[in-house]
């Protein structure tokens, strides 16, 4: 009988460990949920399309240098350059001279055109990110009705719409996934009332 090879998961499981301490003490936009079941649900979303453990590692770091003291030096030291490079890929740059919620559009503007130019593994990434957040958007929707959009920095639906469109265009070469269907659906149930441009 034939031995089953078992995957080594080290180096997710020290991600796991990683994000998890980065992210305590913060919850989730409009939500009483620990920030850490985000990357985990990305992770989860990633593992359904590849066994990559450093694709895995990146989805559950994406956001740590983004929304804590973290830096991608630091990644880069702990995970090696391959994970520091795909965590890079997904972090929103600020736009000097202008507040976060004034360069809304421009940081928007900048993922939707650099996740288009990215490798597969890193649009991969990205729709673990955008899937979670949609599947929330979603859930939150029937929940909550049109209060939700004032839990976000940009309150005009028809914004959002536009971004989620346009990050559906971008992250196009993954239509072979089950995610990336999955995350057209929901785009499209979430925005159907809304302007497709601003």
């Amino acid at each position: 009988m034939k031995k089953e090879k078992t995957l080594d998961t080290q180096l997710v499981d020290r991600a796991i460990r990683f994000a998890t301490q980065a992210h305590e003490g913060i919850v989730r936009k409009g939500t009483d949920l620990p920030y850490i079941v985000h990357p985990l649900e990305a992770m989860t979303i990633v593992a359904t399309i590849t066994s990559d453990q450093e694709m895995m590692a990146a989805a559950l770091l994406h956001d740590v240098v983004e929304d804590t003291g973290v830096t991608i030096d630091e990644i880069r030291r702990e995970f090696g350059p391959r994970v520091a490079r795909l965590v890079d890929a997904e972090t929103d740059r600020e736009v000097e001279g202008l507040s976060h919620a004034e360069s809304w559009q421009q940081r928007k503007q900048a993922t939707i055109d650099r996740l288009a130019a990215e490798s597969r593994d890193a649009q991969i990434v990205a729709l673990g990110d955008k899937l979670s957040n949609i599947r929330a958007m979603a859930r939150h929707l029937r929940q909550q009705g049109d209060a939700l959009w004032q839990r976000f920095n940009e309150k005009a639906p028809a914004r959002h719409a536009w971004y989620y469109r346009q990050l559906a265009v971008s992250l196009s070469p993954l239509s072979d996934t089950d995610a990336y269907r999955e995350f057209t659906e929901l785009v499209e149930q979430v925005f159907e009332k809304s302007a497709s441009n601003c």
